[in-house]
């Protein structure tokens, strides 16, 4: 009897301990093509956690890892908005397809936590409304100062009463009042930067009592630089002129250094900064400046080495690595990795059946907006063209197999090449070896014959690289390409990264192409 009730108790504990988040729901007057993704809203350079197709009737369920209790983002239709979750709920979401996720309904394990979100972004909009911070900004120091003060009390104040009347839980709280913090923390910054210009007084420095004010704020830096990407662009921003001065004086005679390099000794000399922060605003800036889908070859190793000795936080490292691949590709000469694949038959496909031809990796699915009108008509033109020399593997990502099978009968009957499916769709085998989401579709990858990585990954066929690629595989010689041809789909990685700016220095390096 007392084995029994040990293995109960094991049982017990290990699901109370469990991370999974099951999600479901209605969203009425939805399309069938539209997908809703969950990622990670304190990460950075995180990828979406689960990508859900919705029914006819705009039903969707679905379940993923969560990292850790806290703010995640919902997309859906180009849209975004925050849900705090916690790992083991049971979460039931309702709204309406022209206002999703703006607006939304929950039920279950995370009802009272989101009801005390709702409610504190709500009284913060129409707070919003009534302080005039043009005003505030423009005025003494003295007079601002008071603002803040009073803006801060007025804020916090609505916290403690929301959370008396919803009860979230100790951690949302927390985040809440630090995320209050961080809010004045940001406007103090604007107005120490944009004071002096603005009031005609060139030689404007803050005052010991501001200054007292900011580290009187900053009680909890690395849980706010863990939990609040504001934060981190707070803290970026107060450190930007000091890094442009060292970029400046120590890029002289130097060629080809990434911003990710001298941002990652700048911050060797920032002995104030904690690990945590140094982990959290190097990958920030790595992500921003330097992992993007026209990185050159030097680039990706440099970026790796960087990702390896500097960052010591292990969730951090991964995902950037993981990044770093569904962003770039794999790395270029080395084994294409094998995969479950399954014909529309049922018989097992291996990649490795090409092995002595060249081979390109088409990846695809029925929902994705830019398949049939933009790439079906151009990939027909690269097929007809090079298909004496190499194969083609077109790989769909669809949540079925029924889906899968209805797909590659419509959208590429006629072009030749092999149809196979990755069961599991963006949960697949595949996809996860392979680097590809939602964002990232269609996909290309190129093989060589002797089955080992040919090209970074691309999502336009027009691209003239991919065409010299191709010419270089199969030793044809394709007339030139309109590299205009098809509309490139935008990645959105970071759901923060639109607010946040990393520093840049004197001798930048272009931005990244997203």
């Amino acid at each position: 009897m007392k084995k029994y009730l040990l293995l109960f108790i094991i049982a017990f504990f290990v699901m109370s301990c469990s991370k999974k988040v099951e999600v479901k729901g209605k969203i009425t007057g939805s399309s069938p093509l539209e997908r809703i993704e969950f990622v990670e809203a304190s990460g950075v350079g995180t990828l979406p956690l689960i990508n859900i197709g919705l029914d006819k009737d705009g039903n969707f369920s679905g379940n993923f890892e969560a990292p850790k209790d806290g703010m995640y983002v919902i997309n859906y239709a180009g849209r975004q908005n925050l849900i705090y979750l916690e790992g083991g709920q049971k979460v039931n979401i309702s709204g309406n397809g022209a206002t999703f996720p703006n607006e939304f309904v929950i039920t279950g394990d995370a009802k009272k936590n989101n009801d005390f979100l709702t409610a504190s972004q709500k009284f913060l909009a129409e707070y919003g409304t009534k302080v005039n911070l043009q005003v505030l900004m423009s005025g003494d120091e003295a007079a601002f100062l008071k603002g803040m003060h009073k803006i801060e009390n007025d804020i916090n104040k609505n916290v403690d009463d929301l959370a008396k009347k919803n009860n979230p839980s100790k951690a949302l709280l927390e985040w809440k009042k630090n995320d209050v913090k961080v809010t004045i923390l940001n406007l103090l910054a604007n107005y120490e930067m944009s004071h002096g210009p603005m009031s005609g007084n060139p030689s404007y420095k803050a005052s010991k009592a501001f200054k007292d004010y900011e580290t009187q704020l900053e009680t909890d830096k690395d849980a706010m630089v863990k939990t609040i990407p504001l934060y981190r662009q707070y803290l970026l921003v107060k450190m930007t002129p000091d890094f442009q001065k060292y970029a400046e004086a120590n890029s002289k005679g130097k060629t080809g250094i990434t911003t990710s390099e001298m941002f990652a000794q700048y911050l060797k000399t920032k002995k104030d900064l904690s690990q945590t922060a140094k982990d959290y605003l190097l990958a920030f800036v790595m992500a921003q400046a330097d992992i993007h889908p026209t990185t050159p070859a030097a680039n990706i190793d440099k970026i790796k080495k960087i990702i390896d000795s500097d960052i010591k936080d292990a969730t951090i490292k991964s995902d950037l690595l993981k990044m770093q691949v569904a962003i770039t590709g794999l790395k270029i000469g080395e084994a294409a990795p094998e995969a479950t694949l399954v014909k529309q038959d049922g018989k097992a496909y291996k990649l490795s059946e090409n092995k002595g031809k060249p081979y390109m990796l088409f990846f695809y699915a029925s929902w994705n907006p830019y398949i049939s009108e933009a790439t079906v008509p151009v990939l027909k033109e690269v097929v007809n063209f090079y298909k004496s020399k190499m194969n083609f593997v077109y790989v769909n990502v669809d949540d079925t197999k029924d889906q899968f099978i209805k797909t590659s009968n419509s959208l590429l009957k006629g072009i030749q090449g092999v149809n196979v499916y990755g069961e599991g769709g963006l949960n697949s085998d595949i996809a996860k070896k392979y680097g590809v989401y939602g964002f990232k579709l269609p996909c290309f990858v190129i093989i060589d014959k002797d089955g080992k990585i040919a090209s970074r990954s691309f999502v336009n066929l027009g691209e003239q690289e991919l065409v010299t690629i191709l010419d270089k595989q199969t030793g044809l010689s394709a007339p030139k390409v309109d590299p205009n041809v098809q509309m490139q789909p935008q990645l959105q990685l970071d759901p923060s990264a639109a607010q946040q700016k990393a520093p840049q220095p004197a001798n930048p390096q272009p931005a990244p192409t997203k």
